[in-house]
């Protein structure tokens, strides 16, 4: 049997409770497919989302839940393994079944690919973070390293002075000779200290990181060990855009991936499909998330409004 809604939303992060949200409280029924994988589960907390900050994620999406079951929103563990359409959506999810939706919102979101680093996945969302935005401040003032995988790298490192005064960027994959003559600038004004050479392994210590032992491929480099309390490290974005490529949606090449070209509301090249949160793009903290979310549930509302007073009408 093939259950129908006005609305499906596949995640149920951020992004996609919050939209949810906005369909249930304007009456439609909505259904949310969940995998269970958010991209913030290894961080005890969460930073920067006004009246709660340092909530734990897990807690925080537990509320969310909570709220869309209020407005009769259903929500299931599952992971979406197909879709199509043919004016609606019908999408299998991998516990057997069909689903059929005027509308499908895609808040999947992305997964993050680490270096392979002896020692730095352990430590992820701990003393090993991304964002400064996100830990910056539970670090400040600590020993720093930044590991750097590209060009950006260098923009990290110039960001995380502003918590800490006592930094080093390990070139690590990216050759010292690729630093522009502005970099270099940069670098020193900051009073960020460049270490050429590969990291071989993150130390730790009685469950805290230590430090970063170098792999002695470097001129300076020698297997030297740098002690650091904390370290920066960009992952390498993956976006879930699975279902964006099956629906046949318009991507984007971006720096971290492709994401679908979408309007102010989250309207991707196909009508009725929406994308919200990390779905639409790398940048979107969890603050952003469920704005974008709530922007993609109120404009979906809209649209199954007037489609169905156009019906009426015949207009």
């Amino acid at each position: 049997m093939t259950e129908s809604y006005e609305a499906v939303v596949v995640g149920g992060g951020a992004a996609g409770l919050s939209a949810a949200l906005v369909l249930g409280r304007a009456g439609r029924r909505t259904l949310v497919v969940d995998a269970g994988e958010p991209r913030n589960a290894p961080s005890a907390h969460m930073h920067g989302y006004l009246s709660r900050d340092g909530m734990p994620p897990a807690e925080f999406l537990a509320t969310g839940r909570e709220e869309i079951a209020r407005y009769g929103v259903e929500l299931v563990r599952d992971r979406v393994v197909d879709a199509t359409r043919d004016g609606d959506f019908t999408l299998t999810p991998a516990g057997g079944g069909s689903v059929r939706a005027r509308h499908l919102v895609i808040a999947t979101g992305l997964k993050d690919e680490l270096p392979p680093v002896p020692g730095l996945a352990e430590r992820f969302g701990r003393d090993v973070v991304h964002c400064p935005y996100c830990h910056g401040w539970e670090v400040r003032g600590l020993a720093t390293g930044v590991l750097a995988t590209t060009a950006l790298s260098v923009h990290q490192a110039l960001m995380v002075t502003q918590w800490s005064k006592d930094v080093r960027l390990f070139m690590h994959q990216v050759p010292e000779a690729e630093l522009t003559d502005v970099d270099r600038r940069r670098l020193a004004a900051a009073g960020v200290e460049v270490v050429p050479g590969e990291v071989a392994e993150v130390l730790t210590e009685d469950d805290r990181l230590t430090g970063v032992r170098l792999a002695g491929n470097g001129p300076r480099a020698e297997g030297a060990v740098h002690e650091r309390e904390v370290l920066y490290v960009a992952p390498r974005a993956v976006p879930r855009n699975e279902l964006f490529v099956r629906l046949g949606a318009e991507l984007r090449e971006t720096p971290f991936g492709s994401c679908p070209v979408i309007d102010e509301r989250g309207l991707t090249s196909v009508p009725g499909l929406w994308a919200a949160g990390n779905a639409s793009g790398f940048a979107e903290q969890v603050v952003n998330a469920a704005s974008r979310g709530y922007r993609a549930g109120a404009a979906i509302n809209g649209e199954l409004l007037l489609a169905d007073l156009d019906a009426v009408a015949q207009v």
